[in-house]
């Protein structure tokens, strides 16, 4: 099944754009996760039982995991196969090397791990991304475009100007992927809500990842409003804010009331 008809079967099953990062910090775990020897597995397990019918896509972040050495790499290895089969996964690594290296990773991550989409950093051109949808109809790649981070617009230019690497990315990488390939989505975050409004514009036909609401205060509205494609809603990330609701032993009963008033905010949004 291609890549966006399963995004697009997920966000109709659950009435949701909301993505879940699974992201465990050592620091914030709360205090009914530390009950057992290695925690990660048994608190993602929990997180995804509590939310499994209210999102649309999980978002591990690789770094997160690497933090606990070998430990931390079973458990994200476990964890993917622990979400369900119809909800799409996609790990954060921001990848991007050249071809052969690329190719590696798409062996590791698509075809053993078997999720469904990766970030990919595009400094190095289209070699980090070809490798990685050639010929895999059912995957994609979210290009880094417009990341939310304060110190973005340095190097990543400005989307309302049309100028700057941000929109040239936006205006090349749609060449990335031929007919038989996996999808080329982009991440843009919704702390610079003008510029996905901008982002949209130079890439109509793409599924967006966006960050950045919640505690980085990024524009919900915004991202409602630019974030459609023609087959699927956006992959709206949620994090600290949804993940960390609670520290103590309600922590998957809270992170599912996040979720819950995250999708109905997003869903009130797309009524009007």
């Amino acid at each position: 099944m291609p890549y966006l008809d399963k995004l697009h079967r997920a966000q109709q099953a659950n009435h949701s754009w909301v993505c879940l990062g699974l992201d465990p910090q050592p620091d914030r775990l709360p205090v009914a996760a530390l009950k057992w020897d290695e925690p990660l597995l048994p608190f993602n397990r929990a997180i995804i039982d509590a939310t499994a019918d209210l999102v649309c896509a999980y978002k591990p972040n690789l770094g997160f995991y690497l933090q606990w050495g070998a430990a931390g790499v079973m458990a994200l290895e476990r964890t993917i196969a622990y979400i369900p089969d119809h909800i799409p996964v996609i790990l954060d690594a921001k990848i991007g090397d050249i071809g052969h290296t690329q190719a590696a990773w798409g062996r590791g991550l698509f075809d053993v791990w078997n999720v469904d989409a990766v970030t990919v950093n595009p400094y190095v051109g289209e070699e980090a991304v070809r490798p990685l949808l050639a010929g895999r109809p059912d995957k994609a790649v979210y290009v880094l475009a417009r990341t939310s981070n304060p110190g973005a617009q340095r190097f990543q230019g400005d989307l309302t100007a049309g100028d700057g690497l941000a929109a040239e990315v936006l205006r090349a990488a749609a060449e990335w992927a031929g007919p038989g390939d996996g999808h080329c989505g982009f991440v843009v975050g919704a702390t610079y809500p003008a510029e996905l409004a901008a982002a949209r514009a130079l890439a109509p036909a793409a599924n967006f990842l966006i960050p950045g609401v919640g505690a980085q205060g990024g524009d919900l509205a915004a991202a409602v409003a630019h974030g459609p494609d023609a087959i699927a809603g956006p992959v709206i990330n949620a994090g600290r804010s949804v993940l960390y609701a609670s520290a103590g032993l309600d922590f998957a009963e809270a992170t599912r009331a996040a979720a819950l008033q995250m999708r109905d905010a997003i869903n009130e949004l797309r009524a009007h």
